[in-house]
């Protein structure tokens, strides 16, 4: 009797078992590398928001400072033009001075901050001396 030879028809089982090994190990190292790729692109792109969180905050404060050292710059001007203007009311109709109304008018500037106190004390040694 003849014996019959096994034809083989493609890879036996243990082909078929490690080309499935090695296609699994495949896609598992690049689907690693994909998700670790991404993580570090979305680590990236949340420091450059937090920084750029900072920077507009920081610009925002550099603009309220600025602000308001105009505004400090302009108080002082401001100020000169008002002092005339009730001394000048201060003046009785008569053409005499008001001396007392005039004192008061200067130590309410000077409480609210508008005149310094070497302002104030000059002005008022000037009320006085006159």
């Amino acid at each position: 009797m003849m014996r019959r030879e096994a034809i083989r028809r493609g890879p036996g089982l243990v082909g078929t078992v490690a080309r499935t090994a090695v296609i699994a190990g495949t896609a598992t190292a690049v689907s690693g590398a994909v998700t670790g790729h991404q993580q570090k692109q979305a680590a990236a792109q949340q420091q450059e928001a937090s920084e750029s969180q900072q920077v507009a905050d920081m610009q925002a404060q550099l603009d309220a400072m600025q602000a308001q050292q105009a505004q400090q710059a302009m108080a002082p001007a401001a100020p000169a033009a008002p002092a005339s203007a009730p001394q000048a009311a201060a003046t009785p109709a008569s053409g005499g001075v008001n001396i007392d109304g005039q004192l008061q008018e200067l130590a309410s500037l000077n409480a609210q901050g508008v005149l310094s106190d070497a302002d104030y004390e000059a002005a008022r040694a000037k009320l006085l001396g006159s």
